[in-house]
Protein backbone atom coordinates (compact mmCIF):
# COMPACT_ATOMS: atom_id res chain seq x y z
CA UNK A 1 0.00 0.00 0.00
CA UNK A 2 1.52 3.34 -1.00
CA UNK A 3 1.39 6.61 0.93
CA UNK A 4 -1.49 8.00 -1.16
CA UNK A 5 -3.69 4.97 -0.42
CA UNK A 6 -2.97 5.26 3.31
CA UNK A 7 -3.96 8.93 3.29
CA UNK A 8 -7.23 8.13 1.47
CA UNK A 9 -8.11 5.41 3.99
CA UNK A 10 -7.28 7.72 6.90
CA UNK A 11 -9.43 10.49 5.45
CA UNK A 12 -12.35 8.12 4.83
CA UNK A 13 -12.09 6.92 8.43
CA UNK A 14 -12.09 10.51 9.69
CA UNK A 15 -15.21 11.32 7.66
CA UNK A 16 -17.00 8.29 9.08
CA UNK A 17 -15.94 9.20 12.60
CA UNK A 18 -17.71 12.56 12.41
CA UNK A 19 -20.98 10.76 11.64
CA UNK A 20 -21.10 9.10 15.09
CA UNK A 21 -22.19 10.20 18.53
CA UNK A 22 -21.67 8.62 21.96
CA UNK A 23 -24.59 8.59 24.38
CA UNK A 24 -24.07 10.58 27.57
CA UNK A 25 -26.26 11.40 30.58
CA UNK A 26 -26.84 14.78 28.94
CA UNK A 27 -28.02 13.59 25.49
CA UNK A 28 -29.57 10.22 26.40
CA UNK A 29 -33.14 11.49 26.67
CA UNK A 30 -33.19 12.86 23.12
CA UNK A 31 -31.09 10.42 21.10
CA UNK A 32 -32.52 7.63 18.94
CA UNK A 33 -31.54 4.25 20.44
CA UNK A 34 -30.93 2.46 17.12
CA UNK A 35 -33.87 0.10 17.52
CA UNK A 36 -36.02 -0.76 14.50
CA UNK A 37 -39.20 -0.50 16.57
CA UNK A 38 -41.12 2.17 14.69
CA UNK A 39 -43.59 4.22 16.70
CA UNK A 40 -44.27 7.89 17.31
CA UNK A 41 -45.66 7.10 20.76
CA UNK A 42 -43.56 6.33 23.82
CA UNK A 43 -42.66 2.62 23.67
CA UNK A 44 -42.18 0.80 27.01
CA UNK A 45 -39.30 -1.31 25.68
CA UNK A 46 -37.40 1.74 24.42
CA UNK A 47 -37.99 3.68 27.62
CA UNK A 48 -36.87 0.67 29.70
CA UNK A 49 -33.69 0.53 27.63
CA UNK A 50 -33.16 4.25 28.14
CA UNK A 51 -33.47 3.85 31.91
CA UNK A 52 -31.12 0.84 31.88
CA UNK A 53 -28.54 2.92 30.03
CA UNK A 54 -28.98 5.85 32.40
CA UNK A 55 -27.84 3.58 35.22
CA UNK A 56 -24.89 2.19 33.24
CA UNK A 57 -23.24 5.18 31.57
CA UNK A 58 -21.45 6.30 34.72
CA UNK A 59 -19.92 2.80 35.00
CA UNK A 60 -17.91 3.26 31.80
CA UNK A 61 -20.60 1.76 29.54
CA UNK A 62 -20.25 2.95 25.92
CA UNK A 63 -23.09 3.26 23.42
CA UNK A 64 -21.78 4.70 20.15
CA UNK A 65 -24.22 5.17 17.29
CA UNK A 66 -24.60 6.65 13.87
CA UNK A 67 -26.00 10.15 14.15
CA UNK A 68 -29.21 9.12 12.39
CA UNK A 69 -32.40 7.14 12.95
CA UNK A 70 -30.68 3.91 11.96
CA UNK A 71 -29.60 0.58 13.42
CA UNK A 72 -25.87 1.28 13.36
CA UNK A 73 -24.18 1.07 16.75
CA UNK A 74 -21.76 -0.64 19.12
CA UNK A 75 -22.40 -1.18 22.82
CA UNK A 76 -19.68 -2.27 25.22
CA UNK A 77 -18.58 -1.98 28.84
CA UNK A 78 -15.74 -2.86 31.21
CA UNK A 79 -16.03 -6.60 31.84
CA UNK A 80 -16.02 -5.99 35.59
CA UNK A 81 -19.34 -4.12 35.28
CA UNK A 82 -20.77 -5.95 32.25
CA UNK A 83 -23.98 -7.84 33.01
CA UNK A 84 -22.71 -11.21 31.81
CA UNK A 85 -21.43 -14.34 33.64
CA UNK A 86 -17.90 -13.86 32.32
CA UNK A 87 -14.86 -13.10 34.46
CA UNK A 88 -11.53 -11.56 33.56
CA UNK A 89 -9.29 -8.66 34.38
CA UNK A 90 -9.21 -5.32 32.56
CA UNK A 91 -11.23 -6.33 29.49
CA UNK A 92 -14.00 -4.70 27.55
CA UNK A 93 -17.10 -6.79 26.78
CA UNK A 94 -18.98 -6.08 23.54
CA UNK A 95 -22.73 -6.65 23.96
CA UNK A 96 -23.75 -5.64 20.46
CA UNK A 97 -22.32 -4.43 17.17
CA UNK A 98 -25.03 -4.00 14.53
CA UNK A 99 -25.26 -2.46 11.08
CA UNK A 100 -28.56 -3.15 9.33
CA UNK A 101 -30.37 -2.29 6.13
CA UNK A 102 -29.01 0.19 3.61
CA UNK A 103 -26.17 1.12 5.94
CA UNK A 104 -24.36 -2.17 5.32
CA UNK A 105 -21.25 -2.14 3.16
CA UNK A 106 -20.36 1.49 3.86
CA UNK A 107 -17.60 0.92 6.41
CA UNK A 108 -19.67 1.71 9.49
CA UNK A 109 -19.08 -1.66 11.15
CA UNK A 110 -15.34 -1.26 10.57
CA UNK A 111 -15.40 2.22 12.04
CA UNK A 112 -17.26 1.05 15.15
CA UNK A 113 -15.00 -1.94 15.76
CA UNK A 114 -11.85 0.11 15.30
CA UNK A 115 -13.19 2.77 17.65
CA UNK A 116 -13.70 0.14 20.36
CA UNK A 117 -10.21 -1.31 19.81
CA UNK A 118 -8.61 2.15 19.90
CA UNK A 119 -10.56 3.01 23.05
CA UNK A 120 -9.37 -0.21 24.70
CA UNK A 121 -5.76 0.51 23.84
CA UNK A 122 -5.99 4.12 25.00
CA UNK A 123 -7.40 3.04 28.36
CA UNK A 124 -4.75 0.34 28.81
CA UNK A 125 -7.18 -2.58 28.58
CA UNK A 126 -5.91 -6.14 28.32
CA UNK A 127 -8.33 -6.93 25.51
CA UNK A 128 -11.89 -7.12 24.22
CA UNK A 129 -14.31 -10.06 24.38
CA UNK A 130 -17.79 -10.99 23.17
CA UNK A 131 -20.23 -13.90 23.15
CA UNK A 132 -20.29 -16.15 20.09
CA UNK A 133 -21.34 -19.65 19.07
CA UNK A 134 -20.13 -22.46 16.84
CA UNK A 135 -23.10 -21.66 14.61
CA UNK A 136 -24.04 -17.98 14.31
CA UNK A 137 -27.06 -17.12 16.47
CA UNK A 138 -29.66 -14.65 15.25
CA UNK A 139 -29.39 -12.30 18.25
CA UNK A 140 -25.60 -12.29 18.57
CA UNK A 141 -23.24 -9.96 16.72
CA UNK A 142 -21.49 -11.29 13.62
CA UNK A 143 -18.62 -13.37 14.99
CA UNK A 144 -17.00 -13.91 11.58
CA UNK A 145 -16.64 -10.15 11.35
CA UNK A 146 -14.95 -10.14 14.78
CA UNK A 147 -12.65 -12.99 13.83
CA UNK A 148 -11.41 -11.01 10.85
CA UNK A 149 -10.10 -8.52 13.40
CA UNK A 150 -8.21 -11.25 15.24
CA UNK A 151 -10.78 -12.36 17.81
CA UNK A 152 -10.20 -16.00 18.80
CA UNK A 153 -12.19 -18.60 20.75
CA UNK A 154 -10.82 -18.67 24.31
CA UNK A 155 -13.56 -20.62 26.11
CA UNK A 156 -16.53 -22.83 25.21
CA UNK A 157 -19.62 -24.42 26.73
CA UNK A 158 -21.09 -27.87 26.19
CA UNK A 159 -24.01 -26.34 24.28
CA UNK A 160 -21.84 -24.80 21.55
CA UNK A 161 -21.53 -21.24 22.82
CA UNK A 162 -18.10 -19.64 22.66
CA UNK A 163 -16.26 -16.75 24.26
CA UNK A 164 -14.32 -14.75 21.68
CA UNK A 165 -11.47 -12.48 22.72
CA UNK A 166 -8.87 -10.19 21.24
CA UNK A 167 -6.00 -10.03 23.74
CA UNK A 168 -3.38 -7.29 23.84
CA UNK A 169 -1.25 -8.92 26.55
CA UNK A 170 -1.87 -12.67 26.32
CA UNK A 171 -4.40 -12.86 29.17
CA UNK A 172 -7.91 -14.17 28.45
CA UNK A 173 -11.31 -14.03 30.17
CA UNK A 174 -13.50 -17.07 30.82
CA UNK A 175 -17.04 -18.17 31.54
CA UNK A 176 -17.95 -18.68 35.19
CA UNK A 177 -18.26 -22.23 36.49
CA UNK A 178 -22.06 -21.92 36.72
CA UNK A 179 -22.22 -21.31 32.97
CA UNK A 180 -20.66 -24.70 32.37
CA UNK A 181 -23.43 -26.46 34.32
CA UNK A 182 -26.30 -24.72 32.43
CA UNK A 183 -28.97 -26.41 34.54
CA UNK A 184 -31.57 -25.16 37.03
CA UNK A 185 -34.02 -26.83 39.39
CA UNK A 186 -37.11 -25.37 37.71
CA UNK A 187 -38.84 -27.61 35.17
CA UNK A 188 -41.25 -25.02 33.73
CA UNK A 189 -40.29 -22.71 30.90
CA UNK A 190 -38.00 -20.17 32.58
CA UNK A 191 -36.74 -16.90 31.11
CA UNK A 192 -33.92 -14.81 32.58
CA UNK A 193 -33.84 -11.26 31.22
CA UNK A 194 -32.69 -7.72 31.79
CA UNK A 195 -34.01 -4.58 30.11
CA UNK A 196 -30.99 -3.81 27.93
CA UNK A 197 -32.67 -4.60 24.60
CA UNK A 198 -35.83 -2.68 23.57
CA UNK A 199 -37.32 -5.91 22.18
CA UNK A 200 -37.26 -7.69 25.55
CA UNK A 201 -40.37 -5.99 26.89
CA UNK A 202 -42.57 -7.07 23.97
CA UNK A 203 -40.95 -10.53 23.85
CA UNK A 204 -41.92 -11.11 27.46
CA UNK A 205 -45.49 -10.06 26.71
CA UNK A 206 -45.67 -12.32 23.65
CA UNK A 207 -44.26 -15.29 25.60
CA UNK A 208 -46.58 -14.65 28.53
CA UNK A 209 -49.65 -14.45 26.28
CA UNK A 210 -48.69 -17.61 24.38
CA UNK A 211 -48.21 -19.55 27.60
CA UNK A 212 -51.47 -18.31 29.10
CA UNK A 213 -53.40 -19.23 25.95
CA UNK A 214 -51.86 -22.71 25.87
CA UNK A 215 -51.87 -23.35 29.64
CA UNK A 216 -48.07 -23.58 29.81
CA UNK A 217 -46.39 -22.77 33.14
CA UNK A 218 -43.76 -20.06 32.74
CA UNK A 219 -41.47 -18.07 35.05
CA UNK A 220 -39.79 -14.76 34.25
CA UNK A 221 -36.74 -13.85 36.32
CA UNK A 222 -35.48 -10.29 35.94
CA UNK A 223 -31.75 -9.83 36.21
CA UNK A 224 -31.68 -6.40 37.82
CA UNK A 225 -28.26 -6.26 39.50
CA UNK A 226 -24.69 -6.88 38.43
CA UNK A 227 -24.34 -9.61 41.05
CA UNK A 228 -27.32 -11.52 39.66
CA UNK A 229 -25.86 -11.28 36.16
CA UNK A 230 -22.44 -12.57 37.21
CA UNK A 231 -24.07 -15.52 39.03
CA UNK A 232 -26.34 -16.65 36.18
CA UNK A 233 -26.43 -20.40 35.42
CA UNK A 234 -25.92 -19.98 31.66
CA UNK A 235 -24.48 -17.75 28.95
CA UNK A 236 -26.35 -14.47 28.76
CA UNK A 237 -26.27 -11.32 26.66
CA UNK A 238 -29.57 -9.92 28.04
CA UNK A 239 -31.88 -12.97 27.64
CA UNK A 240 -31.71 -16.72 28.34
CA UNK A 241 -34.29 -19.52 28.18
CA UNK A 242 -34.53 -22.82 30.11
CA UNK A 243 -36.97 -25.69 29.78
CA UNK A 244 -37.16 -28.91 31.81
CA UNK A 245 -34.22 -27.56 33.79
CA UNK A 246 -31.96 -27.33 30.75
CA UNK A 247 -30.60 -24.24 29.02
CA UNK A 248 -32.06 -23.71 25.54
CA UNK A 249 -31.05 -20.40 23.95
CA UNK A 250 -30.07 -16.74 24.25
CA UNK A 251 -32.28 -15.94 21.25
CA UNK A 252 -35.45 -13.95 21.74
CA UNK A 253 -38.51 -16.10 21.11
CA UNK A 254 -41.42 -16.24 18.69
CA UNK A 255 -44.33 -18.68 18.46
CA UNK A 256 -42.41 -21.13 16.27
CA UNK A 257 -39.31 -21.21 18.46
CA UNK A 258 -41.49 -21.64 21.55
CA UNK A 259 -43.23 -24.62 19.96
CA UNK A 260 -39.87 -26.23 19.13
CA UNK A 261 -38.60 -25.82 22.68
CA UNK A 262 -41.81 -27.08 24.30
CA UNK A 263 -41.88 -30.22 22.12
CA UNK A 264 -38.57 -31.45 23.57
Amino acid sequence: MDKKDKIQIKNASAILDTDFVNLTPENLANEHLCCIIRTKKSHPGIEAKRQWLADRLNEGHIFRKLNAKATVFIEYAPLETAWVPIIGNNYYYVYCLWVLGNYKGKGYGKSLMEYCMADAKEKGKSGICMLGAKKQKAWLSDQLFAKRYGFKVVDTTDNDYELLAFSFDGTVPQFTQKVRNSEIGRKELTVYYDMQCPYIYQNIEMTRQYCETNNIPVSFIQVDTLQKAKELPCVFNNWAVFYEGNFETVNLLNADSLKRILKK
